[in-house]
């Protein structure tokens, strides 16, 4: 049960790390900041033209604004695309690596900003949307608090089966788990696809340097990479104005794929208290599998097991009814009940695979 009141407090700090973040409303004094929009794009060509026109329609002065989206070895027509945004001031890089790389996005994303002509740095992906005031939000909150990096919140949209509505309600609580840790003053994770950033800090920083071996962390490597050197310094854009769409994946396959993805980064976490907060999750799911596992033989582990999984069930309802409150999607939370004996198995999964094999992202083989 050690394991189990670990989870519990785990799972309370994270609630008041959340609650610890302030509804931010926009500074109404004209902006001065110079914003740079990067997208690294690959095969994108179903949804970028949704993206750009989202990006296009944004009420931040135009003046102030500069987009550029790296092509990344497109197979299809997702350059021809964005040139067709040209006389919009959407400017096309096209990534000219030959030899082989295993983070291609990092790459991109440095290039870009090293012909970037803005302050500050704002990424996001190549399959989002947004409302038009996501930009003007995300640098009211830079330019009044004095912040270096800001992580804004990311949801799933337009679900089309339980399914995806099911990973909705759990992308919640990846994106609580990162918002929490800000509220707290101790970064530890965030997502690419609403992430900004100063130019010079990622420079002083060293930029990618130290982990372009993964093809994922392009935001939270490079999140703790920063918070190690300017701590206090990160804020999480707490303001519906400031949420970034997509969707979710419509297989499993693609699914697992894109959280081993994801789980690839823990290998590089330099902050051992992320490290023991990341694996106290995962032993406490490894217990609940071994309680089940060990019931077929012994009732008293079974009667353990519905023990932990009523806990485990009350607290995480705690935990995502603020945040999916906040999403305006609380009805989601209904699903846990559901999502709460597939999540046991999928954690374990994940943790394993995550961090042994290559995987396939995007038609190519990346670690």
């Amino acid at each position: 049960m050690a394991l189990t009141g670990l989870y519990l407090f785990i799972l309370v700090y994270l609630a008041k790390g959340w609650a610890n973040l302030k509804s931010q409303k926009n500074n109404k004094s004209t902006p001065t900041t110079k914003v740079t929009i990067l997208i690294a794009a690959r095969d994108e060509e179903e949804r970028i033209a949704y993206t750009i026109d989202d990006i296009l329609a944004q009420d931040y002065p135009k003046h102030l604004t500069e987009i550029i989206i790296v092509d990344d070895h497109s197979t299809d027509r997702t350059a021809d695309i964005i040139l067709g945004y040209a006389e919009q001031g959407v400017k096309l890089l096209q990534l000219k690596e030959n030899k082989p790389l295993n983070s291609y996005k990092k790459k991109a994303i440095a290039e870009a900003i090293s012909r970037s002509s803005g302050d500050l740095m704002v990424a996001t992906d190549a399959d989002c949307r947004m409302g038009p005031q996501w930009l003007s939000s995300i640098v009211s909150y830079y330019e009044t608090e004095d912040l270096v990096m800001i992580s804004s919140p990311v949801t799933y949209f337009e679900e089309r089966s339980l399914f995806e509505r099911m990973q909705t309600l759990e992308f919640s609580y990846l994106i609580g788990i990162g918002a929490a840790s800000i509220g707290h003053n101790r970064a530890s994770t965030c997502n690419g696809a609403n992430l900004a950033y100063r130019k010079d800090v990622f420079y002083a920083v060293g930029g990618f340097k130290g982990i372009d071996d993964l093809a994922s962390g392009d935001d939270e490597l490079l999140l703790q990479k920063i918070a190690e050197q300017y701590p206090g310094k990160i804020g999480f854009l707490k303001r519906r104005d400031a949420i970034v769409y997509t969707h979710a994946k419509h297989t499993l396959q693609e699914f697992l794929q894109q959280r081993r993805r994801w789980a690839s980064k823990s290998t590089k976490y330099k902050d051992k208290k992320v490290v023991a907060l990341v694996l106290g999750i995962w032993l406490f799911n490894v217990s609940l599998l071994l309680n089940v596992c060990l019931g077929l033989y012994n009732p008293y582990f079974f009667k353990l097991f519905l023990i932990q999984f009523a806990l485990k069930y009350l607290f995480e309802m705690i935990f995502l009814i603020p945040i999916n409150l906040f999403f305006n999607r609380v009805k989601l939370v209904s699903l846990l009940i559901l999502i709460g004996p597939v999540h046991i198995i999928y954690f374990v999964y994940i943790g394993l695979m995550g961090n042994t094999r290559k995987y396939s992202w995007k038609g190519r083989m990346v670690r």
